[in-house]
C-alpha cells in the first residue's frame, strides 16, 4: 500500500522594523500561523531600512523586543541575518537564503496592505512572488485609509489574503505616547513595555 506523501514544510517570513513590535504585530503573527498553517514564521528585523525617511532605534533593541513579543511561540523564530549583514536589507536576499537553508520548504512572505500596493516599486519583486506566496494582511475595517491593492494580471494564484481584526495600532503612535511619558500597555505586549521603559527608547534627546 502506498504511504501518503508528506506535505513539504511552510516557512514563513515576516519581515519590517518592530520599533517597536506591537499587537498589531502580534495578531498578524498568530493569524499567519493559523490560517497558513505554518511550521515555521521566521521574524526578520530590518537591518538597514534604505526605505525609511527616519532612523530607527538601534537594532539590538528592536531584535530584543521582537524576542520578548514573539517568545511564547514555538513555530515563530527572530531570524537578525538582516541585522548581522550591515548593508541595505532586500526582501529577495532574505528569501533566497531562506530556501537555500530550506531547499524543499515552500516559502510565504507576508506582508501588509500598505506594503502590497508598493510591491512593483519592490527590488527584483517578480523574482520575489516567483519565490514566495505573497501573503497580504487586510484589516476588517469597511471603510480603511489603507492604499488599495489588487494583485497583479496574471499573479493572482501567487497572492492570498489574511484577514485581520479591526486594529488601529500604530509604531508612530506608540513611539509618540513613550515619548510623552504617556502609557502604552493597551498597545504592546507586558515585557515590551517594560523594555522601552527601562531603556528609555524614544525618548527626546
Amino acid at each position: 500500500m502506498t504511504q501518503p506523501q508528506a506535505r513539504p514544510m511552510r516557512l514563513g517570513m515576516f519581515g519590517g522594523a518592530f520599533d517597536p513590535p506591537h499587537l498589531t504585530h502580534r495578531a498578524l503573527v498568530e493569524t499567519a500561523l493559523a490560517q497558513l498553517q505554518l511550521d515555521r514564521l521566521h521574524i526578520v528585523p530590518t537591518g538597514h531600512a534604505w526605505h525609511k525617511a527616519r532612523t530607527l532605534s538601534p537594532a539590538t533593541h528592536r531584535v530584543a523586543m521582537a524576542q520578548l513579543a514573539f517568545a511564547d511561540l514555538p513555530q515563530v523564530q527572530i531570524d537578525t541575518r538582516e541585522v548581522d549583514n550591515g548593508g541595505p536589507s532586500y526582501t529577495i536576499d532574505t528569501l533566497r537564503a531562506l530556501s537555500s537553508d530550506n531547499p524543499a520548504a515552500e516559502l510565504f512572505l507576508i506582508i501588509g496592505q500598505d506594503q502590497a500596493a508598493a510591491l512593483s516599486r519592490w527590488h527584483e519583486w517578480r523574482a520575489i512572488v516567483d519565490m514566495a506566496v505573497i501573503c497580504v494582511a487586510r484589516r476588517a475595517e469597511p471603510e480603511s485609509d489603507a492604499p488599495a491593492f489588487s494583485s497583479p494580471q496574471g499573479l493572482q494564484a501567487r497572492f492570498w489574503t489574511l484577514e485581520l481584526p479591526i486594529s488601529a495600532i500604530s509604531g508612530t503612535d506608540i513611539r509618540h505616547r513613550a515619548g510623552a511619558g504617556l502609557g502604552i500597555d493597551p498597545l504592546v505586549c507586558a515585557p515590551v513595555a517594560r523594555y522601552i521603559v527601562l531603556h528609555r527608547l524614544y525618548q527626546a534627546t
